[in-house]
């Protein structure tokens, strides 16, 4: 695992054997940092990533100055791994680390995002209800993006808010934003 761009760059990271997580591949994470360049200004938003596993995303938006980070995993020792490289890297005071089951995070949180990113595990079985209840919290500000990582096997694009989905390799990214 690698950091690809930004002040972090180069940085790389060796996850643990038997890690309860697998991290975003470099192929697709580039791959979303190029979209997501050409589509938004990445500088000082409020981010969540929910499900952040090995914090290889966290880490990727910090890298490009995107601001502070919520990072919500149920798992102790991804929480840990995330706490242990955030002090490596000297950034500790941009991410806030929250252990807590992401479905009972969004139904308990009064907080607004500029972009919130979850990769559950594939084949996770509420992708469709996580995502309704984001909107339905109104969790995203007005222009706001919730991008959802899964696997071929998984099709959200029937629901209201899906904006696109772009593969890269085994990974897939749905897009969604508010409707206005």
């Amino acid at each position: 695992m690698r950091i690809i761009s930004g002040f972090l760059k180069a940085r790389r990271f060796t996850v643990p054997k038997n890690f309860p997580s697998r991290p975003t591949t470099n192929f697709a994470k580039e791959g979303l940092f190029n979209i997501l360049a050409n589509r938004i200004d990445l500088c000082d938003l409020k981010i969540l990533d929910l499900c952040a596993g090995t914090g290889n995303i966290t880490f990727e938006f910090i890298s490009r100055e995107a601001g502070e980070i919520t990072a919500v995993d149920s798992h102790p020792n991804c929480l840990r791994y995330i706490q242990k490289n955030s002090i490596e890297l000297g950034i500790q005071e941009l991410v806030t680390t929250v252990k807590e089951d992401i479905i009972k995070f969004v139904q308990r949180t009064d907080q607004k995002f500029d972009l919130i990113f979850t990769d559950p595990p594939y084949g996770y079985p509420n992708y469709e209800v996580l995502v309704g209840l984001i909107f339905e919290r109104e969790m995203i500000t007005e222009d706001g993006l919730l991008i959802v990582e899964h696997g071929r096997e998984t099709k959200l694009d029937h629901l209201p808010q899906f904006e696109f989905c772009r593969t890269f390799g085994n990974v897939y990214f749905s897009f969604f934003k508010k409707q206005i």
